[in-house]
């Protein structure tokens, strides 16, 4: 899997994650920044921080950091699979 398609793969799960029911086309920046901080983390806890963060700061509301971790964790798993095909 190419880098792209990993990063188009990320960027779906995280427009269907829609955590404040606001719907698909609200995301777009915070899906950005969170696409592009996962090219440099393989850890879910840190990724979910960053995930929290970027979402609260652009909507002012709380996320619960369990429901950042189960994103986290899904677009992790797309990252190691994109690694793990040669």
């Amino acid at each position: 899997m190419e880098n792209m398609e990993m990063n188009q793969k990320c960027v779906q799960l995280l427009l269907d994650w829609d955590p404040f029911s606001l719907g698909q086309g609200s995301y777009e920046t915070e899906t950005a920044d969170v696409v592009a901080a996962l090219q440099g983390i393989d850890d879910p806890s840190e990724l979910a921080k960053v995930i929290q963060t970027v979402y609260e700061y652009s909507y002012e509301q709380w996320i619960p950091f369990e429901n950042c971790v189960a994103i986290s964790y899904k677009l992790i798993a797309v990252k190691f699979e994109a690694k793990c095909i040669i």
